[in-house]
């Protein structure tokens, strides 16, 4: 692989690792709130949280003509019902019931809700290469859960629900046009936040103390919001299911946190499993997809660069690396490069 498409590649990594560092530390961190909080009130501070954060970019690019298509505002939908509202409130309600190390270690079950879904609803191409790092997340996955048991299945149906509905949040995010990250983010989080908000302090009666809803929304700004725009940058340029193999990572940042907060000892499996699930993103970050392929003529709205292959439009005292976001139009083109299945690349199996 050249050292240009090592470029391109490099940036939505670490925007996906970024991501999972911060969604992990969420698990334990909203374990301590649980104690003063219901779980579907909490759900709705954290997404107020993810607002919060991101309302000083929410107005910043994007195109209102394109968001306002039939097909975005659907995927927009989607998006606020199974990621904003439904996924936290059975993630919570699971984790209330749960030790946070045993929650965070069932969150692998996300990637391959992801991936399957990918694959069958969204059709989004994978290769043999993936879904064999897709058996080595899972497989670190099974490691790590077998000390904890799965003695509670009620507790690990409930995370299984919410990694469904989050599989299809990340392939719907990951195709959304029109909106920018920072502006999907907000959208997910204003409506789901008060909706779960609304619903939680009307079934969910105990007094709250102010000191865990700031400790809530704090969580949402960093574990949620910024989380979530470093997610939707990232899964624009590799597509729903690579994206989500690195942010696979989470899981095993929570477990390392709780251990620090919960001082669990550290058992040989769950080194065991880390090399496991590392393998696995070896396997899926160095392979190589390149055919000849045609664009359709297209006008859209992400973010992009102009060193990239696809964007060759001028800005004025733009340097090509920088990253930006507004409406542009692509002509037809043919040609070969190495590429994930992103916005440009949405290829069909057959």
């Amino acid at each position: 692989m050249d050292s240009k498409s090592d470029s391109d590649k490099t940036a939505p990594i670490l925007w996906c690792l970024a991501s999972a560092a911060l969604f992990g530390a969420s698990t334990p961190a909203s374990k301590a709130v649980l104690d003063g909080i219901g779980p579907i009130t909490l759900a709705g501070l954290l997404y107020i949280g993810s607002a919060i954060a991101v309302l000083p970019f929410a107005f910043r690019g994007g195109s209102r003509n394109i968001a306002l298509r039939p097909k975005n505002i659907l995927r927009m939908c989607g998006a606020v019902v199974f990621g904003g509202a439904l996924g936290p409130i059975f993630l919570l309600i699971g984790l209330r019931q749960a030790p946070a190390a045993s929650v965070s270690l069932w969150l692998n079950l996300e990637t391959v809700a992801t991936a399957l879904l990918a694959y069958a609803i969204f059709r989004e191409y994978i290769t043999k290469r993936t879904w064999l790092a897709v058996v080595f997340i899972v497989a670190g996955g099974i490691t790590l859960a077998s000390p904890s048991g799965w003695g509670n299945m009620r507790a690990v149906i409930l995370v299984a629900l919410a990694c469904i509905c989050w599989g299809f949040d990340n392939n719907l995010t990951s195709i959304i046009d029109g909106f920018t990250p920072a502006q999907t983010t907000f959208i997910k989080g204003i409506f789901a936040g008060l909706i779960n908000l609304g619903i939680g302090l009307s079934i969910e009666k105990s007094a709250i103390g102010w000191n865990y809803v700031a400790g809530a929304v704090v969580i949402g700004m960093f574990s949620y919001g910024l989380s979530i725009v470093l997610y939707i940058s990232g899964a624009q340029k590799l597509g729903a299911t690579r994206s989500q193999m690195i942010f696979a990572a989470a899981p095993f940042l929570g477990v390392t946190i709780s251990w620090a907060i919960l001082r669990e000892p550290i058992l040989a499996s769950q080194i065991i499993a880390a090399l496991i699930m590392a393998t696995g993103l070896w396997v899926l970050l160095s392979e190589r997809h390149e055919h000849v392929h045609l664009h359709d003529r297209i006008e859209h709205t992400h973010s992009h660069s102009h060193d990239d292959g696809h964007h060759m439009h001028v800005h004025q005292k733009l340097p090509s690396g920088v990253q930006h976001t507004h409406a542009h139009e692509h002509d037809e083109v043919e040609h070969a490069h190495p590429h994930e299945p992103d916005l440009h690349h949405r290829h069909e199996h057959i």
